[in-house]
């Protein structure tokens, strides 16, 4: 695959504040995601990660500027075709794991026979197929995230947007997480946009890594990995990796130590 997947043209976002006042937290921004790419985004706390992947998802407008999904604008909800993860565990606790996966299925309406072949394929491709009948309080807090994805799997988006998923994880399970979400990166090729705080984390998983400013963030610069399609965690033990951080570190340092003297003037 190849072309632009998803666009951002010139956006902002700004908020009014309690006290009256306009807080200008991201942009202008413009950037192309690429199609079949694993493109992840680190940046200082408050500098409106989240807040970029909100406007390409359709959860939140953009003040100005245009938001493009598969050449379509982005409207007010999610597009077809889009899949959205976030850190939150979103399980329901009184749905076993395949009621869970299916659940968004079942809400279009899908019909029985196609919702369990596809409940089926996914639990095998993130490894639950065993725990399919087991509800999430018996689960580990990785598995719990497992299904969160499966159940964005099974609607077979062509562009998954994970917002930091794995933040509530120790270190080795998101390693581990890690090499889950690019098997299935692999297996479904779809697009991935992944927002992290995790510098590691951005230069394991990505093909590229777009680096934001403090408020209001913008790109200051996109950093390619050249890491080969076929990859895994195993990589975290190579120079390569290593210099890939420290560079991202580089140009993120000035930027958190701005964005905490910010906070600091602010609290």
């Amino acid at each position: 695959m190849s072309g632009a997947h998803a666009s951002l043209r010139e956006v902002t976002r700004s908020f009014a504040t309690e006290k009256g006042s306009v807080l200008h937290a991201l942009g202008p921004i413009s950037f192309d995601l690429q199609a079949g790419e694993f493109f992840s985004v680190v940046g200082p706390s408050g500098c409106g990660k989240s807040t970029l992947l909100e406007i390409i998802s359709g959860l939140s407008p953009a003040s100005t500027g245009s938001a493009l999904f598969e050449g379509r604008p982005v409207g007010s909800d999610v597009p077809e075709g889009v899949g959205v993860v976030f850190q939150e565990d979103a399980s329901f606790p009184w749905l076993s794991v395949r009621e869970n996966i299916g659940f968004g299925l079942q809400q279009q309406g899908v019909r029985s026979a196609e919702i369990r072949r596809r409940v089926d394929d996914a639990l095998r491709l993130v490894g639950l197929w065993d725990f399919a009948e087991a509800y999430p309080v018996q689960l580990s807090g990785g598995m719990r995230q497992r299904v969160c994805i499966a159940r964005t799997l099974v609607l077979q988006p062509r562009l998954i947007l994970l917002d930091e998923p794995f933040g509530a994880l120790d270190q080795q399970t998101r390693l581990l997480m890690g090499d889950e979400v690019l098997t299935l990166w692999r297996a479904t090729g779809a697009t991935v946009m992944l927002i992290t705080h995790s510098l590691d984390e951005a230069a394991l998983l990505s093909d590229r890594v777009g680096v934001m400013s403090a408020r209001p963030g913008r790109f200051l610069e996109i950093v390619e990995t050249g890491w080969p399609r076929e990859r895994d965690s195993r990589l975290a033990t190579g120079a390569r990796f290593g210099e890939i951080s420290s560079h991202l570190w580089g140009l993120l340092r000035g930027e958190s130590m701005k964005a905490m003297r910010s906070q600091a003037v602010a609290a």
